[in-house]
């Protein structure tokens, strides 16, 4: 059992080289500090238990997290987005977000991949010993 203090810990001592793994960091962060509020609000434990569902939590009513991100609960402009997942040349190709990320994606979709990634390492984070 972790609590969030330790989860967050374990995300800030991941090591991130490329702008993708920095600005998949920060939603980890990001949804760890939500999370964190949720639990505050509602008076709940702050600890991780194992049978926890603590990504519906991070979801917050959403049902997968293209819809958390379309919602607007989280980024909501591209230039943002991409300020956060790009190093400075992809910036610069995508003209700071004013083009797509790629040709099947838009950065609202782009975000909800990184949010992916964000949720799957806090959750590997929780269940693991020590």
């Amino acid at each position: 059992m972790k609590n969030i203090e330790e989860l967050r810990k374990g995300i800030e001592e991941r090591k991130a080289v490329s702008a993708w793994s920095k600005g998949v960091k920060v939603y980890a962060l990001e949804l760890l500090d939500e999370l964190e509020e949720s639990r505050r609000y509602n008076k709940a434990d702050m600890h991780i238990h194992p049978l926890d569902n603590i990504k519906a939590e991070m979801l917050n009513g959403a049902k997968d997290w293209n819809e958390y991100s379309y919602g607007g609960s989280s980024l909501i402009y591209d230039g943002d987005i991409a300020e956060r997942l790009c190093c400075p040349s992809e910036l610069k190709k995508t003209r700071n977000g004013d083009r797509n990320p790629n040709s099947r994606e838009s950065w609202l979709d782009a975000q909800a991949r990184a949010l992916y990634q964000a949720c799957r390492i806090i959750v590997s984070l929780s269940k693991r010993e020590g």
